[in-house]
């Protein structure tokens, strides 16, 4: 039998083929692609009016095909495929401040309120389990649907039109025509956008004025101040009046303004921008009929910060203005600082906050509602503080728990209330943080004293530095072991006593060249060069020995030759050791003599600190020539030491010749070879070292650098 089809409406087009039809399984949207010229027209499903054509020049359209679950359409062509989004993604939703939820399924309108969940534990981030009404269906395909600001009425917009309803029982109360509406802060006053150039303003349902915007209007924003968006910018015109206020070069996506009107997010494509509005300098500008130019009172807005996130969605809380952004992350601004809430699994919109019980409530697209707990006390301090009512902020403090206390000490810091934040903050590495600001070196020991962290004591040490307290800086160095601030402290205040204490301690933890310099510094020099000695650094311990330790440098001299021999033999063979090169080594003798001579007057005594301008400098000292003084005046006596305790004495030179009863390790060959002299020139004998150590074969693969364990520290 064959079926028999009723025909309701026909859609007519300029084009007798359709090549493919769809129709969209959620959405009210029926597609048609036309054979002949390459075009897709879009009716909705419902009104059956044509709501758009579409021309990609891609050729003839073979196929159309929607995603269930989603506002997206693809479209196969002849030279490719496109994918299209249709509608609105943001659901049509919207909550009342007592809690009650209406949204719009389809053309069907529900409603849940939250007070039904009082006894329901609520953990953040999950879906509510929400008991749906059903209030009946809409007349129109609602595409937005919004509360006015004292929650009685409701307002659905879509398929070029609007209705008011009452929001308990969705009687109709008002309609018209209109592509957007908004809602004024006064809660009987509303406008609507007829079309591109003209705006209407109602109030108490009844129409009080029309005027068309100067630059047209593509856009209409609601709130403290009537906002019209157009090809100049974003203008702001008074609900009574219509006098343009100010008008800003920008293109907005979103204006949300704060209870009170005194500020307003600005959000574009990629960010968003916090204004404060100065009524008091639009009234005075107003009065004297100055500053007002044909983009309005200059003064009227000051701009107090830009963030580069792009908004979906966002509402105020006091000075505080919450918003989900591009990244689905769920962020609140205040006083400059973002604090992030929570990261979002996917795209959801603000519905509104209940102060009572301090939880911000969110949709999704399938009309889930899931909620986050955002405590009233902490908004209403940063509230305070922001409008510099410490009076305020300090009677709520009490209410904030602990755990937000560093939260809110965070927020203090950057306002540059850091002694608030001090005084708020519970933690530890915070407040220590804060006391280096500060300066606040007591409470900065204490949580050191806590904390015995290394880091800190440096730190603190720094401060107290800075502050002139040197008792203090010399506790946090030594819990620090920090050596070479102890010995920079030291030296600074002239403390013999301290800099020796801590060449013995810096010794014994292996701290040599704090240990060596504060040797040389108190004059204890072969101390000194026992340092350099036990670390085996042998080359340094040799010249050290050349300057300061005469006495000692062929000790220093054989220990390198040892060392170096293990890397090469023959390098080691090309130091020249006092004792068998004496002639190389002129005025030994003297500064040895010289040496005992300044040791004895080390052992003197230090000089008190009074002498010091009676002190003649080192640079114009010549100890040689105070030691020959010193002996001929008969002060000074050379002793000759024990074989162990340093070099033995020797002779003295005479010039040109090797002391008797020495000889060199050359001249030792020559008398086994029978050609032994008595006299031996010296300008001849360095001439042959030279040559000797000219005609040394060195390997040029031999290791000459000497072990790096010797240059640092172990």
């Amino acid at each position: 039998m064959p079926l028999k089809l009723d025909v309701k409406r026909k859609l007519l087009a300029r084009s007798d083929r359709v090549k493919c039809v769809d129709l969209h399984p959620t959405e009210p949207w029926m597609l048609a692609s036309l054979y002949n010229d390459g075009t897709v027209r879009i009716w909705h499903a419902n009104t059956y009016r044509l709501e758009s054509t579409l021309n990609y020049g891609l050729e003839r359209v073979w196929t159309i095909c929607s995603l269930q679950g989603s506002n997206n359409m693809a479209l196969g062509y002849d030279e490719g495929s496109i994918i299209i989004k249709l509608g609105r993604e943001e659901p049509a939703m919207s909550m009342d401040n007592s809690g009650k939820i209406i949204w719009a399924k389809h053309s069907e309108i529900q409603q849940a309120n939250l007070k039904a969940m009082a006894d329901t534990e609520i953990k953040d981030g999950e879906r509510l389990p929400l008991q749906v009404k059903d209030m009946g269906s809409c007349e129109i395909y609602p595409q937005t649907i919004s509360h006015n600001p004292n929650g009685r009425f409701v307002v659905v917009c879509g398929d070029g039109e609007y209705i008011i309803y009452t929001a308990m029982a969705l009687r109709n109360k008002s309609f018209g025509s209109a592509q957007e509406f908004v809602w004024a802060l006064d809660s009987s006053e509303y406008a609507v956008r007829e079309n591109g150039s003209t705006v209407k303003i109602f109030k108490n349902f009844k129409e009080r004025k029309a005027f068309k915007p100067e630059f047209g209007a593509e856009g209409i924003f609601g709130g403290f101040m009537l906002g019209v968006r157009s090809v100049s910018g974003l203008a702001f015109y008074d609900w009574e009046s219509l006098e343009l206020v100010r008008r800003i070069d920008i293109q907005p996506k979103h204006v949300y303004w704060s209870e009170n009107g005194e500020l307003v997010s600005i959000a574009t494509e990629d960010s968003f921008y916090i204004l404060k509005y100065d009524q008091d300098a639009v009234t005075k500008a107003h009065e004297a009929k100055e500053g007002v130019t044909e983009d309005g009172i200059e003064e009227a807005f000051d701009v107090l910060g830009e963030v580069q996130e792009s908004v979906k969605t966002g509402l105020w809380v006091g000075d505080c203005f919450i918003y989900t952004n591009s990244v689905n992350r769920l962020n609140y601004y205040v006083g400059g600082e973002i604090v992030t809430i929570a990261h979002l699994d996917r795209t959801m919109y603000v519905l509104g906050y209940i102060s009572k019980e301090s939880r911000l409530f969110l949709g999704d697209k399938e009309l889930n509602v899931v909620s986050y707990s955002l405590l009233l006390s902490v908004l209403e301090y940063q509230t305070a503080v922001m409008r510099r009512d410490f009076e305020t902020a300090d009677k709520v403090l009490p209410t904030i728990p602990k755990e937000q206390r560093t939260r809110v000490a965070h927020f203090l810091e950057k306002q540059g209330f850091k002694a608030q934040a001090l005084a708020v903050s519970t933690d530890p590495e915070h407040r220590f943080e804060l006391c280096l600001q500060l300066g606040d070196t007591k409470t900065a020991h204490q949580l050191a004293v806590e904390a015995q962290s290394e880091q800190k004591w440096k730190q603190l040490a720094e401060l107290a530095l800075a502050h002139g307290d040197f008792a203090l800086a010399q506790e946090c160095l030594h819990n620090a072991m920090d050596f070479a601030g102890l010995l920079l402290l030291a030296t600074s205040a002239s403390n013999a006593d301290m800099i020796s204490k801590l060449a013995t301690s810096a010794e014994a933890v292996g701290k040599n060249n704090v240990a060596f310099l504060a040797k040389f510094l108190l004059g204890d020099a072969e101390k000194a060069f026992e340092v350099l000695l036990a670390t085996k650094r042998y080359p340094e311990a040799a010249f050290f020995a050349k300057c300061y330790v005469p006495s000692q440098t062929s000790r220093a001299v054989k220990l390198w030759k040892e060392e170096l021999a293990k890397v090469s033999e023959k390098s080691a063979q090309a130091l020249a050791d006092p004792e068998d090169y004496e002639n190389l080594f002129p005025g030994l003798q003297e500064s040895i003599k010289t040496e005992e001579f300044l040791k004895q007057q080390h052992l003197a005594g230090r000089k008190p600190a009074t002498e010091f301008p009676n002190i003649v400098p080192h640079q114009d000292r010549n100890p040689v020539e105070e030691m020959k003084t010193a002996e001929m005046a008969g002060t000074f006596v050379y002793t000759v030491h024990a074989a162990g305790e340093a070099c033995p004495a020797q002779p003295t030179m005479c010039p040109g010749k090797l002391p008797q009863g020495s000889t060199s390790a050359k001249e030792d060959e020559e008398d086994q070879s029978g050609q032994n002299e008595e006299y031996v020139d010296l300008d001849q004998l360095e001439q042959e070292l030279e040559q000797d150590i000219e005609n040394l074969a060195l390997d040029e693969n031999v290791d000459y650098k000497l072990q790096e364990d010797l240059l640092s520290d172990d």
